[in-house]
């Protein structure tokens, strides 16, 4: 096992990752912006480095700056969290060019996973479900094998990216009147969002629901699955509350079985290791297809966490340091319900972040059922310069209907003042007949 990583990101999720490693006996190394010099994530690691200025460029995304803070400590291993170079293959790269470990895939699988054409290609080539769409990027200059394809595949169809993600560029298309200028617009978003105007068509689903099947592959070729979650509580493509089991895959017999098989199928065809997650879009009459694989971390992690009993960093840090996989699909079974919240510093009726100084914040009580990940604390600033998460609320019941009053009491019991935050929002989504029942989907939001 390591005796020193550097943790290559900030938040949330690097005191998340510094509490496994305290467990584990492993010393960290956190690096951090000026803006981030008294966070409690700097605090918490046994060293600290400044490598840059607050714009994520100048410093979190300044791949030679975090790789001299791990020289200059003594770091084995880089674990990249998410968001930021996590998904970086030349990152990777780097790393294993100066004999550093990258706590992730290998740089093959990052690659192959990076432009969703291939992706989608590749997936299809393996026996994955792939929504109906085309297999090439589509160029402005051939306007007519645009209109062509869009008709062939069906209205409506969805424009995408193929180098990112996260929904940005991404638009839907209801009729050939509005292709042309939806390409031209996506485009363009796309070069300033991911430096590539690359974007394809594929099949819209209307009512559609998003189920994602978290993976564990080792170095010697073993990989399980941990199980769904289900994501469809979204807005602008954005994930905004997360729960597992999914009710949609408890409604149609078989199916829970039949999407885990094709996320294993999906991570061995680019013999893939250590964690990822495999993304699926679910149609209202149980077709699913494959959606994306995000060879990382995900921000949702903790409820796999709490239903199954694994700490899915620990899993990370083990596979990395080449140990084999210590866990079977059988030794593999959920208990209970788990749902996360993503607290924001954001104005919940526009969606736009809200920066400023937290003079109230007082989460609830942490418990065996109730699970805080925060990397704020009370009288500190929430800057412009970084994603608005504030904190991630995990609770866990016996079944659906008690994780959500257990979630609907630590909502309330949740206290901030000094910006604008979401709370109300997700009370409002418990609130919802439609999601109380688990019968709701990507729209559910738009309908609040």
């Amino acid at each position: 096992m390591f005796k020193r990583i550097l943790i290559a990101n900030r938040g949330e999720i690097a005191r998340r990752i510094i509490r496994t490693c305290r467990k584990l006996g492993i010393e960290t190394v956190a690096v951090h912006s000026d803006a981030d010099m008294m966070a409690a994530f700097v605090n918490e690691a046994d060293q600290a480095f400044l490598i840059g200025l607050a714009q994520p460029h100048a410093s979190y995304l300044n791949m030679e700056a975090v790789l001299g803070a791990a020289e200059q400590s003594g770091a084995e291993a880089v674990h990249p969290g998410y968001g930021f170079l996590s998904e970086n293959a030349t990152f990777a790269a780097r790393c294993e060019q100066l004999g550093i470990t990258f706590i992730g895939p290998t740089i093959a699988a990052m690659e192959a996973m990076s432009e969703k054409v291939p992706a989608r290609n590749l997936m299809q080539s393996a026996g994955v479900p792939v929504a109906p769409g085309t297999a090439e990027p589509i160029l402005m200059e051939d306007p007519e094998k645009a209109l062509a394809a869009a008709a062939e595949i069906g209205y409506p169809v969805l424009v995408k990216p193929s180098a990112g993600g996260g929904g940005i560029g991404m638009t839907v298309v209801e009729n050939p009147d509005k292709l042309l200028s939806a390409l031209k617009t996506a485009q363009g978003r796309a070069q300033r969002a991911f430096g590539s105007g690359a974007v394809f068509l594929e099949k819209y689903l209307p009512n559609s629901r998003h189920i994602e099947f978290q993976v564990l592959f080792d170095n010697f070729g073993e990989g399980v699955h941990l199980f769904e979650r289900e994501c469809s509580v979204q807005r602008r493509y954005q994930k905004v509350l997360e729960e597992t089991p999914s009710p949609a895959l408890d409604a149609i017999p078989g199916l829970r079985e039949r999407m885990a098989q094709a996320a294993l199928q999906a991570a061995a065809a680019v013999n893939y290791r250590n964690a990822g997650t495999i993304e699926f879009i679910l149609g209202q009459g149980g077709e699913f297809y494959f959606l994306e694989m995000n060879t990382r971390l995900q921000v949702e992690h903790p409820i796999t966490e709490m239903t199954l009993g694994v700490d899915l960093v620990e899993q990370q840090l083990r596979i990395a340091a080449g140990e084999p996989l210590s866990l079977s699909q059988a030794q593999l079974k959920p208990r209970g319900h788990a749902i996360e919240f993503r607290v924001y510093a954001e104005d919940p009726a526009t969606f736009l972040p809200s920066p400023g100084t937290l003079t109230v914040f007082r989460p609830p009580q942490a418990s065996q059922f109730v699970r805080i990940d925060s990397g704020f604390e009370e009288g500190d600033t929430v800057t412009p310069y970084y994603d608005p998460l504030l904190a991630k609320l995990i609770v866990w019941g016996e079944n659906r209907a008690e994780a959500i009053e257990r979630g609907r009491q630590a909502l309330a019991d949740f206290k901030i003042e000094g910006i604008k935050h979401n709370l109300s929002l997700h009370l409002k989504i418990l609130a919802n007949e439609q999601f109380r029942l688990g019968r709701y989907d990507t729209g559910l939001l738009n309908r609040l």
